[in-house]
């Protein structure tokens, strides 16, 4: 049997994938411990509207939440798996204190639903043959440009894999940060960074700024700048977020809040930029941005504190920013740890798969649904047909047994009894019956006009038959009515699943390319929620084909009871009647 090009392809990615999961599977089990972190982005969280994706993850471990003596000092056994407890996903240690028990862990989260509970990851520790995966530079994806976490004992620097280290530096380290450490400026304290090939933003791409701040009161300062005195300057204005570009100036409708730390963001994009305070959007304005490239400076003029300075070059939604402010937020109801039940978590992979199914997936298993409730609806309302029908025509094949004599002669009595029986009314061979009885009165009627014996001749007979005949077909068809709706579930569902699972891949590679990372948690989620829309069709097909087989088997039985019956009656009417 040849098999198509399209389907060996299918075939050959979904056991590459399985392959590739097989170590990643095996490797789980050898860690003593586990725990569920759980996300919500409902009302009852953070309410995140739109879904994001490759979101970079704090996960914030203290006594409360995680037993240090239980892994290694440094935390080099810590590894965090999706919500299946096997797919390892991408971390980061910004900080791991054992002695005090606190760390600071980013994780790469592949795909985060809005409005629902379903996600999560596993983190997992407790090996002491592991060692460190920890890299900064996988966990965030190809447009971020600049992170800096101010954690580094040897100067600020780039935790991408772009390097924009700081060449000079003279703001103050500071221990206790909302995330780790952070830095202190004066108002004469700055932060220079060398100009590079990737430190530059394009006017096509828009470019996304975040950064925790704890000013001292309202200030007017430059919180970043890039491309010099005639480049991009983004800051404060008595405490107000800004953004000046040549003659283009835009400005926050609220401002911050003093000796507070607060999540700010900028975002521009299509001549327009938009600010955030804590997730939230606080104003909006026109910016003409240009190509810019050149030496940044933090901090001009800034008094206060300042943690986990990004910089993007792409221009992030609404929603990403609130996921990312409030995932990073201290005492987060974005997320939370489940109770540690043993040495791992029950993992429902139904709320994986349903949770990736996109758009177009959820239409095609909406039209099976139907198909499924069609072919369903057929399948009991025909097997109750031919049950009550087949239990009817057994009492009436046995009356007629017994009594044929009667039921063939035309004003009898027994005719009579037969026809006020509830029991025959549902009997296909009853009507046939009724059509042959017919046709013999018709043809005794006209007889006794003529004043002539009830006799029936070959061609009366004949007559009888076609009569019987156009009757059985008629039959037939009311047995039949309904089961090309079957034929379509078989033979529509699978074909129709398979366009749902072909549509669902290319969007997830599509996402894949426009993302610009590859990785098995990023295919992973899509693939297996595409494949769901092919399990649905054959869902639709099996009790369709099953269905359509036995209902066709009992409809041939009544039929062959039906046919030998006619043939039956034509043969007594003949034996009755005839000369």
């Amino acid at each position: 049997m040849t098999t198509h090009p399209f389907l060996r392809g299918l075939v050959g990615v979904s056991l590459g994938l399985v392959l590739l999961a097989l170590p990643l599977a095996a490797a789980a089990a050898d860690w003593a411990h586990k725990k569920k972190l759980g996300f919500d982005t409902t009302a009852s969280g953070s309410e995140i509207k739109e879904e994001v994706a490759q979101l970079p993850v704090l996960v914030r471990l203290h006594s409360g939440n995680f037993t240090f003596s239980q892994a290694k000092p440094d935390g080099a056994d810590l590894r965090f798996f999706a919500a299946d407890g096997k797919t390892a996903l991408k971390h980061h240690i910004e900080n791991f204190d054992a002695t005090n028990e606190l760390a600071n862990v980013w994780v790469s989260f592949p795909k985060l639903a809005a409005n629902a509970k379903s996600d999560s990851m596993v983190m997992a520790w407790g090996n002491d043959k592991a060692t460190s995966t920890s890299d900064a530079k996988t966990v965030y994806d190809a447009s971020q440009i600049l992170l800096l976490h101010f954690a580094d004992a040897d100067g600020v620097k780039d935790s991408t894999a772009n390097a924009n280290h700081a060449k000079a530096s003279s703001a103050k380290p500071l221990a206790a940060g909302p995330i780790g450490s952070a830095v202190v400026f004066d108002g004469a304290a700055r932060i220079e960074l060398p100009a590079s090939a990737t430190l530059k933003i394009s006017a096509a791409g828009g470019f996304t700024f975040s950064t925790w701040l704890k000013p001292v009161g309202a200030e007017t300062a430059s919180l970043f700048s890039l491309g010099g005195a005639r480049g991009l300057n983004l800051g404060l204005s008595a405490g107000k977020l800004t953004a000046s570009l040549g003659a283009s100036n835009a400005s926050a409708a609220a401002a911050t809040r003093p000796a507070v730390w607060q999540h700010l963001a900028v975002v521009a994009e299509g001549g327009k930029v938009r600010f955030y305070l804590d997730g939230v959007e606080s104003g909006s304005g026109a910016l003409a941005l240009t190509d810019l490239a050149g030496e940044a400076v933090i901090g001009e003029g800034l008094r206060g504190e300042l943690d986990e300075l990004t910089l993007a070059g792409t221009a992030r939604s609404g929603a990403y920013v609130l996921a990312l402010a409030a995932s990073q937020a201290a005492d987060t109801p974005m997320m939370a740890f489940a109770e540690e039940g043993g040495g791992g978590e029950e993992i429902s992979y139904f709320a994986i798969l349903i949770g990736s199914v996109t758009l177009d997936g959820w239409i095609v298993i909406g039209l099976l649904a139907v198909m499924a409730v069609v072919s369903g609806w057929v399948m009991v309302t025909k097997s109750m047909l031919l049950a009550s029908s087949k239990k009817a025509n057994n009492a009436f094949l046995d009356l007629f047994k017994d009594k044929a004599t009667a039921l063939l002669s035309p004003g009898h009595a027994e005719i009579a009894s037969a026809e006020a029986d509830p029991r025959l009314k549902k009997s296909s061979i009853y009507r046939l019956y009724v059509v042959g009885l017919r046709e013999l009165s018709k043809r005794f009627d006209e007889q006794a006009l003529a004043q002539q014996p009830h006799r029936l001749r070959a061609a009366g007979l004949d007559a009888i038959r076609a009569s019987l005949d156009a009757a059985n077909l008629r039959e037939n068809q009311r047995l039949n009515s309904g089961i090309v709706l079957l034929t379509i579930a078989i033979s529509g569902g699978p074909f129709l699943g398979l366009l749902g699972t072909v549509v669902g891949v290319m969007i997830t590679f599509a996402a894949i390319a426009a993302a610009g990372d590859v990785n098995v948690n990023a295919i992973a989620p899509g693939i297996a929620a595409a494949l769901v829309a092919t399990v649905a069709g054959l869902a639709v097909a099996i009790p369709a084909l099953f269905g359509y087989n036995w209902l066709a088997s009992q409809i041939k039985n009544v039929s062959s009871d039906a046919q030998v019956f006619l043939d039956e009656f034509v043969t007594k009417s003949a034996e009755l009647h005839t000369d």
